[in-house]
């Protein structure tokens, strides 16, 4: 059962598990002067962003080098399957992580360990050793997960009055670090003199600098006294909260077939690494204006059951549009797919704020949708790697497209519905 937004009535199971909260333990500060409570407002907002910058590197960075990984490293198809898959299998296995470690050491703390750790697991990266790589990936995974969970939590506890455009900047950052890393990888290769290490280490210099940045953030919140715990009941029996998880999980696993294959792809129809790479990086800098566009969109409707079906269907078909069309057309059909697929990852993270009625549902939402999505998201781009070596081509890639697309529609259409998930936050004692 879901609660419509007019309604404030509530049935709670109380035998439902109980979660920690990722933001358990902010308590009410003594405020500054307006003046300086919007420069404070402004530097967390930008610093959210430059975090979210650095939670997709990894992902697009070795797949814009995978024919060479192979190579160098004398990987298998299966490996580098594996590979593209690990990062996704590790956000829905340790986003479960996220509210405990923020319980636990506070949300601003645990995103410093993030950015400490990702920028570690992404120098393992560039050690030229295949275990190092597989555990540098594991490593560098579980920590976007954690921070991809924390993330719509803050905005909804900081930036309530601006959720939908937070939630565009920030989601903007994501594909804005995606972009980057496809477009500018090969090319810093050859620039560091053919150096597959030095090319793949080198993402982690960004983490390091904004850990530098939210270093202030982490100490201002050093004195803070936990005086309350709380637990979100309810949640993983919710419906809604169902349909949530799967728009969110069937549209990433699309997201990360782009990220992980994409390159490849076009390279094997013909383009050189170079240009290959500039389309991919041109689509998701294309996602990342959509995702600042989309939230804005959808929430003025009354709800957002028809954008979220329709640009499941403005990602799909340009997909077929780069696996089978001319080569001098792939560049409209990879702006169109990152107009849809941008959208799509936008409005689903807007989704679990505007389906939540306060910060630690979001969190939990969050959570949920994570865990249990990106663990779904990991088929994707697992069997677009099992097809192609089957197959001998990316051609039946289509059909997994299809089938994707079809899911996230249907799961898009009931969960744009204007209801709150069926969960209530409860206090817990001192």
């Amino acid at each position: 059962m879901t609660t419509p937004l007019q309604d404030s009535a509530h049935v709670y199971d109380l035998a439902d598990e109980q979660l920690i909260d990722a933001e358990a333990d902010s308590v009410p500060q003594p405020q500054p002067p307006a003046g300086s409570r919007a420069a404070v407002r402004f530097l967390l907002g930008v610093s959210l962003v430059l975090i979210a910058f650095n939670l997709r590197p990894v992902f697009s960075s070795a797949s814009a080098l995978l024919p060479e990984i192979k190579t160098e490293l004398g990987i298998s198809s299966l490996g580098a399957s594996l590979l593209t898959t690990l990062p996704v299998v590790c956000l829905g296995a340790f986003s479960p992580l996220a509210p405990r470690l923020a319980q636990r050491i506070g949300a601003e703390r645990t995103l410093l360990a993030v950015l400490v750790l990702l920028a570690l697991g992404t120098g393992l990266r560039g050690l030229s050793s295949v275990p190092l790589l597989f555990v540098g990936t594991a490593l560098a995974g579980a920590c976007i997960a954690v921070g991809n969970v924390l993330l719509p939590g803050l905005v909804k506890r900081d930036f309530a009055d601006r959720a939908a455009l937070m939630t565009g900047f920030y989601t903007m950052a994501l594909c804005a670090g995606a972009a980057s890393a496809a477009g500018f990888t090969l090319p810093l290769e050859r620039i560091l003199g053919g150096s597959l290490s030095g090319a793949l280490a080198a993402w982690g210099l960004p983490a390091v600098i904004v850990a530098v940045i939210w270093l202030p953030q982490v100490l201002s919140t050093t004195n803070q006294v936990r005086r309350r715990g709380f637990s979100v009941q309810g949640l993983w029996r919710d419906r809604l909260a169902w349909q949530v998880t799967l728009f969110m999980g069937l549209q990433s696993a699309l997201a990360y077939c782009v990220f992980g294959w994409l390159v490849p792809i076009l390279r094997e129809r013909g383009l050189d690494g170079v240009t290959a790479g500039a389309i991919v990086s041109v689509s998701v800098m294309v996602q990342a204006a959509a995702c600042l566009v989309a939230p804005q969109i959808a929430v003025r409707g009354k709800d957002q059951r028809l954008v979220n079906v329709s640009l499941c269907v403005v990602a799909v078909v340009p997909l077929f549009g780069l696996l089978f069309a001319p080569l001098s057309t792939v560049w409209v059909w990879a702006v169109l797919q990152g107009i849809g697929q941008g959208g799509l990852i936008a409005v689903a993270m807007t989704t679990i704020v505007l389906r939540s009625r306060d910060p630690h549902v979001a969190a939990h939402l969050s959570g949920m949708a994570q865990c249990v999505g990106y663990l779904l998201a990991a088929i994707g781009p697992l069997v677009v790697g099992l097809i192609r070596g089957w197959t001998g081509s990316f051609a039946w890639s289509a059909v997994l497209f299809v089938v994707l697309g079809a899911g996230a529609a249907v799961n898009g259409w009931n969960a744009g519905r204007a209801q709150y998930v069926n969960a209530r936050t409860i206090v817990t004692a001192d």
